[in-house]
Formats: C-alpha cells, sequence, structure tokens
C-alpha cells in the first residue's frame, strides 16, 4: 500500500467485517441489472432512438445507481462506522461526511 491518506483512491482496502454471501449476491444481482439498463441505452443510441426514451432511460439507470449506493452507504454505516465508534475511531464519522458529500445527497 502507498502512503497516503484513507480517502485516496490508490489504496486497496477492504472490509474489516466482510459482506455476507447473500449481501454480496444482492449488490452483484442489481449491479447486473444496472449493467443490463445501460447496455440497453447504448442499444437505443444506436438504433437513433428518441431523444425522450433515451433521457428516461438514464433517468432509470441513475436512479438504480443511487439505490446501489444507499444500500453501500447503510451497510457501511452499520458495518464498518459502527465498527469504527466502538473503537475509539471518532474520525470514521468525518469520513462518513465525507462520503455522503460525495455522494450529492
Amino acid at each position: 500500500m502507498k502512503n497516503c491518506d484513507k480517502t485516496c483512491t490508490c489504496c486497496e482496502r477492504t472490509k474489516k467485517i466482510p459482506r455476507s454471501e447473500t449481501t454480496i449476491k444482492n449488490l452483484n444481482d442489481r449491479l447486473n441489472r444496472i449493467i443490463g439498463q445501460l447496455g440497453g441505452i447504448k442499444t437505443m443510441l444506436n438504433e437513433n432512438r428518441y431523444c425522450g426514451d433515451v433521457l428516461i432511460q438514464l433517468s432509470a439507470a441513475q436512479n438504480a445507481l443511487q439505490n446501489l449506493g444507499y444500500e453501500i452507504l447503510k451497510e457501511h454505516f452499520k458495518t464498518c462506522v459502527a465498527d469504527g465508534l466502538k473503537d475509539g475511531n471518532e474520525e470514521i464519522l468525518d469520513e462518513a461526511i465525507h462520503l455522503i458529500k460525495k455522494m450529492n445527497l
């Protein structure tokens, strides 16, 4: 791991509390549906489909991505943040606030 702060993207960190197999499956299922939506949008563009129809599908994909983000954020608070606070790491709250800002909530 390179020397850098915890908010950079150059480090590969792992969760202290692993996701359950069910959670991983549910998140991957959601992500695969989003990938399918994006493929459909690409097809619509290549088929020169009506702009309004493309925009509706883009909005649906954005909402699906945002909802996936909410699920991961909820898990983050229930596991990583809660565990960090139990260990006396109050900096985890600053990180959580930073993440919420990045998500444009």
